[in-house]
């Protein structure tokens, strides 16, 4: 059975999923950069480009939103039936200063403002109200036909005219009541959402999000979930109060937790931000996979480590790369990594192992809430895939850009700083003959001076000055400073 465990404290909110006495997906808040996901604005175009069917949208952020024409349509994840949807060019509906409800489906990366769409969503437990449509969607990962046909009569028989419904994978084996309950709530909020747009000129918030505890109840609990666990007495009340409102079947599976002892430490879980995401991770088999998230996609690198198998070589590179694919779709789902991810198998000679490879690591990512797709395994063992990208990976969240390397993950080896020291002399040396140099240094650049101080005696004698070296605590090791002195 799995477990959902919510640690709260006043300045972050941390939720971890446990099935099998493992971590598999964990997600942090902090009230300070709350994501923007699912928010709903009401923005005003500043700008229509044609040539690339996109605008650019002000919703009161520091940095403009971001609308694609694709973003007007609805997801191509779910099965819409055999209706088609029209393509809409923005710049035949759009047009400087006008405003739209717009809701954030990606959250700013970089220089990159929100990206934003006009199909609006509202996501409940079972469903997901899609205001300006007027059909019925079905889960993909719902792949019983007598069950999909059931859920889509119910829906069809209680929604109002002119509605859009998504049937989330939660609803499976759902009943008429339970299903007519939570669209009675998202038809409500919809209402309020209008009301308060009507009121409000752009750009203006009109609909926020839930936080991450309540997001991750209302989206990943399912059968296999056995309780969802709160450490906090307030948070906890706050949470049951707002179940039995809105979604009253799930009010009776959370649970308070009153020890002292960390709530993830109880069940066996240590949450280690160095651990959870470090770059080389070992397989039972004694290989390892090593990942490397880059700017414009993830890297990971399977070898073969210390594994010492008895059997011959394409056996067992078939071995460890099966292994490797389950723990990347772990690591994936567990980082939240998402873009372009490009894997380096080792490489297989056989196509059927190369495919028997790819078919577990699709097998492994079922589990995945994330939408993903993949391509072929290449001659050269290359994977190429996708997974889902809206809110920040852990990454994001826990690591900022080394002020030292500037996120280049090296800094000059003390070799190199030294021979910028002497270069910086022969270039200073016609105008401080006679002359005290004062070199404020790192002590650790002190041993590698010491071996090679030929070089800087003969800059010395060569220019006529004097050096002195002064030790500074303070210095990062790639720091120095020259201070003339008169003899």
């Amino acid at each position: 059975m799995a477990k959902l465990l919510i640690n709260y404290a006043p300045f972050e909110i941390r939720v971890g999923l446990i099935e099998n006495g493992q971590l598999v997906e964990f997600y942090v808040e902090r009230p300070s950069d709350k994501g923007l996901v699912g928010n709903i604005y009401k923005g005003k175009v500043v700008r229509v480009v044609p040539g690339i069917n996109s605008a650019f949208l002000d919703l009161g952020l520091s940095r403009t939103a971001f609308l694609f024409g694709d973003d007007i349509m609805p997801s191509s994840e779910i099965d819409w039936g055999k209706e088609s949807v029209m393509i809409s060019n923005l710049h035949e509906v759009l047009k400087e200063g006008q405003e739209i409800l717009v809701q954030v489906i990606k959250e700013p990366i970089g220089n990159k403002g929100a990206r934003v769409s006009t199909n609006l969503t509202l996501p409940g437990h079972y469903l997901v109200y899609l205001p300006y449509m007027n059909r019925i969607g079905v889960s993909r990962k719902i792949k019983d036909e007598k069950e999909r046909t059931r859920l889509k009569k119910i829906v069809e028989k209680i929604r109002p005219e002119n509605t859009g419904w998504i049937i989330r994978t939660a609803a499976v084996d759902a009943i008429e009541e339970e299903l007519k309950s939570e669209m009675e709530f998202l038809l409500c909020l919809w209402n309020e959402i209008k009301e308060k747009a009507e009121k409000f000129k752009a750009p203006a918030l009109i609909y926020e999000e839930l936080n991450i505890a309540l997001r991750a109840i209302r989206d990943l609990f399912n059968k296999e979930i056995s309780a969802i666990v709160v450490d906090d007495k307030k948070f906890y009340e706050e949470i049951k109060n707002f179940l039995e409102r809105y979604f009253p079947n799930l009010a009776p599976y959370v649970e308070l937790y009153q020890g002292r002892e960390d709530i993830f430490a109880v069940h066996g879980i240590q949450i280690d931000v160095k651990k959870i995401l470090s770059r080389k991770v070992w397989l039972k088999s004694g290989g390892f996979i090593v990942i490397e998230p880059c700017e414009a996609f993830t890297a990971i690198d399977v070898n073969t480590g210390r594994y010492t198998g008895t059997k011959e070589l394409e056996e067992t590179v078939f071995k460890i790369n099966l292994e490797a694919a389950e723990e990347i779709a772990y690591q994936l789902r567990l980082r939240n990594i998402g873009g372009l991810v490009i894997i380096d198998f080792i490489d297989m000679e056989d196509p059927e192992h190369q495919e028997l490879v790819l078919q577990t690591l699709k097998e492994a990512m079922k589990k995945d809430k994330a939408k993903n797709s993949f391509l072929p395994i290449s001659p050269l063992g290359i994977l190429q895939m996708t997974r889902e990208r809206k809110r920040d990976s852990l990454y994001q969240i826990f690591y900022e850009t080394c002020p030292y390397c500037h996120g280049e993950g090296k800094i000059k080896n003390k070799k190199t700083i030294y021979y910028e020291i002497l270069r910086r002399l022969i270039k200073m040396g016609p105008h401080v003959k006679n002359k005290k140099v004062q070199i404020e240094i790192n002590p650790e650049l002190s041993e590698v001076i010491g071996e090679e101080i030929q070089y800087l005696e003969d800059l010395e004698k060569q220019y006529g000055f004097t050096t002195v070296l002064k030790p500074n605590k303070e210095f990062l090791i790639y720091e120095y400073k020259f201070h003339i002195l008169n003899e």
